[in-house]
């Protein structure tokens, strides 16, 4: 099997590379000379590799807070790649004939829903980085292209020097005697990112169309994350303190955040994807890290 890609580099796509060996990943980056922003890069990549069976679209920019100094920037990079650079993508797709799997994030949604977001739910980000990504799942669905929007949220793996993501970042704070003031007023799913991996093989084989969100089996407030990591890897959890969003957000010059970041994962488990839930992806992280 062979899928164009990008982001391939990244925290997320490095690992799907590793955990598929069987797939020939052909990546579309910076570092391999290709922009998402230069249509005529993008294009040779297609004819060069018209017997690919998919394309994976991971490259974004996912920079929270500096997407929010570009707020409706349409000229700022954080547009320019979320929203220009997928409709690269999808007018190659559509005109090459490809099956996309297109990356999103729990970001498009506001946060205002009581119980976990599904993914008949309507977007509805507050801030920039979800809103050009809630415009890319629109560019993608407008076009009517053989599609599957897969939204991730907060993934989190054992090793990956390039980047820190949340899990690894307060465990290392944790072990270096920080103390953590964390919300425990906001939910968030985070996810194991070899499911991530395992479960987009699947969407490679069976080449499913529609929205998805590829996330973790359980969703807590990052407080009681990091008492989680605190438990799982045998660290002193007694500097991790509670705060509240809800007094953040009366702040002056407060980032929105989404106080419910919750998402159901029961349609994965349609196409026979299993999620483990945070404590198990820990567990099976500790393991990882011993070897």
């Amino acid at each position: 099997m062979k899928i164009i890609g990008t982001g391939f580099t990244g925290l997320v796509g490095s690992r799907i590379m590793e955990l598929n060996p069987d797939v020939e990943f052909v990546n579309i980056s910076i570092e391999t000379g290709v922009s998402i922003l230069n249509p005529a890069q993008l294009e040779k990549v297609f004819t060069d590799n018209q017997d690919a069976q998919g394309v994976l679209h991971l490259a974004a920019f996912t920079d929270t807070n500096a997407a929010w100094d570009q707020k409706g920037d349409q000229s700022g990079l954080c547009y320019q790649l979320n929203v220009v650079g997928t409709q690269n993508i999808v007018n190659l797709c559509q005109k090459y004939g490809k099956y996309l799997i297109h990356i999103s994030t729990d970001y498009v949604f506001d946060g205002n829903k009581v119980g976990p977001y599904t993914e008949g739910d309507a977007t509805s980000a507050i801030e920039w980085y979800g809103e050009t990504k809630a415009m890319a799942e629109k560019v993608v669905t407008d076009f009517g292209i053989n599609a599957a929007i897969v939204r991730l949220a907060f993934p989190y793996r054992a090793k990956f020097d390039s980047k820190v993501d949340i899990v690894r970042k307060i465990k290392a704070k944790i072990e270096n005697g920080d103390t953590l003031n964390l919300f425990d007023d906001q939910i968030t799913t985070p996810t194991f990112i070899d499911d991530i991996a395992n479960g987009l093989k699947i969407f490679f084989d069976q080449k499913p169309t529609g929205i998805y969100h590829l996330v973790g089996s359980s969703s807590q407030s990052p407080y009681d994350m990091a008492k989680t990591i605190a438990n799982v890897f045998g660290l002193d959890d007694s500097k991790i303190v509670a705060t509240k969003l809800a007094d953040y957000l009366k702040t002056e010059g407060a980032r929105p955040f989404a106080p419910n970041a919750a998402l159901s994962n029961d349609k994965i488990k349609t196409l026979g994807i299993t999620m483990k839930t945070l404590r198990d992806g820990l567990e099976e992280m500790k393991k990882q890290l011993s070897l």
